[in-house]
């Protein structure tokens, strides 16, 4: 006996489209979704940010790689807005975690202080003035809004903030 087989969606696409969503949306969001939202926030970091909300003009913006020696690890950095150097260490400016589909809160605002502080440690950049910015699409948490309201170096951006709307 053959058995013929097909891969999910490829019969009856329309009878089975909500499933096959259903199935692939987390991966599309994790691995489509979540990647350009990045994209969009490192463009606007770049081209439409108010160089007063990150302490100065940027020079270059990219995201990276920060290595912890303590806990034997690295972090993710979404957004790292480098500022334009006078001879010494470059300025970091910001750095930013980019979150499509969550909604943000103290936690996030913790891992950003850690790897600043893991930055500072390690020399490179002149973290004095570094702000740290929250992107989100999902929006934030009364605590996350607390937070950015006592801490001037604290920055929560939404969606009207990074279309323009505000």
């Amino acid at each position: 006996m053959r058995l013929a087989s097909r891969r999910l969606g490829e019969s009856h696409p329309v009878c089975h489209a909500g499933r096959v969503w259903q199935a692939s949306r987390r991966r599309f969001t994790g691995n489509v979704l979540g990647p350009h939202f990045e994209q969009v926030c490192r463009d606007w970091s770049l081209r439409h940010a108010d160089p007063d909300l990150l302490g100065g003009l940027p020079a270059r913006v990219g995201y990276g790689t920060v290595h912890d020696p303590t806990a034997r690890t690295g972090h993710e950095i979404d957004v790292a807005v480098i500022g334009i150097a006078d001879g010494g260490k470059p300025p970091l400016l910001a750095i930013g975690e980019a979150k499509w589909n969550d909604t943000m809160g103290t936690a996030h605002i913790d891992r950003l202080q850690h790897i600043r502080d893991l930055i500072t440690q390690a020399s490179r950049y002149d973290t004095s003035h570094t702000k740290l910015i929250c992107f989100s699409g999902a929006g934030f948490s009364d605590k996350a809004h607390q937070a950015a309201i006592s801490s001037p170096d604290l920055h929560l951006i939404d969606l009207p903030t990074l279309y323009g709307q505000i």
